[in-house]
């Protein structure tokens, strides 16, 4: 397969280049402009961050994008589905509150919000998956479907499931309903690590499904209910809840690849990752950890699976930001790992790798890339 170009600009800026004239110059050079947009609805595929996080995409990076798209004629709009966990973005209202008051409306972006999967995550569009090993239907958000183009503006980070949050994280987890969420979480489940857990009951009350239940001052999982969401995982302050992994780390990653074919399949789409401000979990907690790494720039590209590539090639490259999580687990798994795999250090029972490998197998697109910066 022929090599895919991913275009990247650094964040230097000078008096007559802001980051933001350099995020449209590079989706131009990329060559977002090949896409007809006239009257075209078209989708951006974001996540407007959990209130109490920090680290998630300022919506003056999306106005950039919607205006360029209704400078080429295109309808266009801001999307993201409700979640499975409890938080304040679980159904359209708390989401819509959570998107204002993160700053994004329709003043500070330039276009409408609209949740993908409706009012309460039931509102599905149910998408054959033909080459799908583990997913013959896909569940996403109707209004994702409904789009005439997608286009992704990724915040890239850290994801204590699928080693780290890219473009397809982005697409496939994000784009699918509350049942699709659930349908890719269900092979991955956590565990207790009961000489760790205080019984702070901190998991149980976050837990949506009323899987986990403190007796005797430990936490226990009723897998019969939980649903994989990881939530637990983050919220514990002992370290006592980990992923269960053994190929379901496979299977969720094979999933997100294949939600991704859903969303993407048949249609125009583009993709553009910001690799700042790169917490150590995803920008779903309602805070935000130190940076793992420092800033490193803005990707763009046609193909997602190079997108991912470049990005985490980049972020792996780059020095360890002392004090952060990163470095604690380098530490601990003294020199287990060679350094080199940030987000396999970071949470190693993860596999990240295996979505990119799903997804190039299924023809999404290829890991092979040459980058061009601009």
């Amino acid at each position: 397969m022929k090599k895919s170009e991913v275009y990247f600009s650094n964040l230097r800026t000078t008096p007559n280049m802001s980051l933001l004239q350099k995020l449209e110059r590079l989706v131009k050079k990329a060559g977002i402009e090949q896409i007809d947009f006239k009257n075209k609805f078209t989708a951006i595929k974001i996540h407007f961050g959990e209130p109490g996080n920090l680290a998630f995409l300022r919506p003056n990076y999306s106005k950039v994008i919607a205006d360029l798209i209704k400078q080429l004629g295109g309808k266009v709009f801001l999307t993201d589905c409700n979640t499975l966990y409890v938080g304040r973005r679980k159904d359209a209202l708390e989401h819509l509150d959570a998107a204002y008051e993160n700053g994004y409306n329709p003043f500070t972006t330039g276009c409408q919000i609209i949740i993908g999967d409706g009012l309460k995550g039931t509102d599905e569009a149910y998408v054959p998956v033909p080459i799908g090993e583990c997913v013959k239907q896909a569940k996403i958000g109707r209004a994702v479907m409904d789009a005439d183009i997608i286009i992704s503006l990724t915040h890239f980070k850290g994801h204590e499931l699928a080693g780290f949050g890219g473009a397809l994280k982005n697409i496939g987890m994000g784009c699918g309903s509350r049942a699709g969420k659930m349908e890719m979480h269900s092979d991955g489940k956590p565990r207790v690590n009961s000489e760790v857990c205080v019984g702070c009951r901190a998991c149980e009350k976050i837990c949506a499904h009323s899987a986990i239940v403190v007796n005797d001052k430990k936490a226990k999982i009723d897998y019969s209910k939980c649903v994989g969401c990881g939530r637990c995982i983050g919220i514990c302050n002992y370290n006592a809840i980990g992923a269960a992994w053994d190929e379901s780390s496979n299977i969720l990653n094979k999933k997100i690849a294949e939600y991704s074919w859903a969303v993407l399949h048949d249609r125009p789409h583009f993709h553009i990752s910001l690799v700042i401000d790169v917490a150590p979990f995803c920008d779903c907690h309602s805070e935000n950890d130190l940076a793992i790494i420092s800033d490193i720039g803005m990707f763009a590209s046609f193909d997602p699976v190079a997108l991912d590539m470049a990005c985490a090639d980049m972020a792996n490259q780059a020095p360890i930001t002392a004090g952060s999580y990163l470095e604690e687990q380098l530490k601990k798994q003294k020199n287990n790992n060679d350094g080199q795999d940030h987000f396999a250090i970071t949470h190693p029972e993860t596999n990240w790798m295996s979505c990119l490998d799903h997804a190039e197998k299924i023809g999404i697109g290829t890991k092979e890339y040459t980058l061009i910066e601009i």
